[in-house]
């Protein structure tokens, strides 16, 4: 891809989930007309699916077309990226390509694929209302026309940030990657505590997501650090004051960094397992 390029080129998906429709979705709303992107997709219902609501060329497999695509973007699980990439890398020798798989390492997808024009990547699923975290590594080769190209596709999906090391993104999958399963997780925990005061679960529900909504457009338009913020809030004695020390005397701060630590842990290991020459 050159310094020419454009979301009119053509795009290629390998694997058509959540994370691949997001982007899609975005590429269309950006101008990339439908024709001009292609998804592989073994499943025939989601290749369905794909059909209908986007209008983009599916298949089920591999194929000569592939040949076309300027940037391929890897949107398979981690476990079947290697025989994906093997059955793949004829087709896509002059491709630059974009993973968005967990913990996959780019040494392992540069061997499998026999270029060294790759970019991984580590988004969220906020991405499918177009606010998205992503963090993007890219190797030795990959060109600053190519970074463009795929800041060009990622921006459709939200915001991104790129990482001077791949080790990093671990950490990222920890803390943005797997982040949103957080928040649903302390936002489930928020209504479960407003209906057991007596509020119905379409009021507490309400409630809690709105207060995230607010709490994070606040944390991201101030220039204050969180812990100040949350000071403001917080009067001695108060009903604030009451909550945050109980969640001390139970150590959830604590248990919350040791839950990422894991987090970033099995990002390893999924590298380890499933990413070996």
């Amino acid at each position: 891809m050159t310094s020419s390029s454009s979301t009119s080129d053509h795009i290629a998906f390998i694997g058509g989930g959540n994370m691949a429709s997001a982007i899609i979705g975005g590429l269309l709303k950006q101008g990339t007309a439908a024709g001009h992107i292609q998804v592989v997709e073994p499943f025939e219902e989601q290749r369905s699916k794909l059909k209908k609501q986007f209008g983009v060329q599916t298949s089920e497999g591999p194929s000569a077309q592939l040949a076309s695509a300027a940037l391929v973007v890897w949107a398979v699980k981690p476990q079947t990226f290697k025989e994906a990439a093997l059955q793949t890398r004829f087709h896509t020798k002059h491709a630059l390509h974009l993973s968005v798989a967990a913990g996959i390492r780019s040494d392992s997808i540069a061997h499998w694929l026999g270029t060294e024009r790759v970019v991984r990547s580590m988004p969220n699923t906020p991405a499918l209302v177009g606010q998205g975290m992503t963090a993007l590594f890219a190797r030795s080769a990959v060109t600053a026309a190519d970074r463009l190209a795929v800041e060009r596709v990622i921006k459709t999906t939200g915001e991104y940030v790129w990482l001077d090391e791949e080790t990093h993104l671990d950490a990222v999958t920890a803390i943005s990657g797997s982040g949103p399963a957080y928040v649903f997780y302390f936002i489930e925990a928020m209504i479960d505590a407003g209906t057991g005061m007596g509020l119905s679960r379409e009021q507490a529900h309400k409630l809690a997501v709105g207060t995230f909504v607010g709490s994070s457009a606040l944390a991201r338009a101030s220039d204050e650090p969180p812990e100040i913020l949350r000071a403001r809030v917080t009067s001695k004695g108060g009903t604030t004051y009451a909550a945050l020390t109980s969640m001390e005397q139970d150590h959830v701060k604590l248990l919350f960094i040791r839950a990422m630590h894991a987090a970033k842990q099995r990002a390893r290991e999924l590298g380890d397992e499933f990413g070996s020459a």
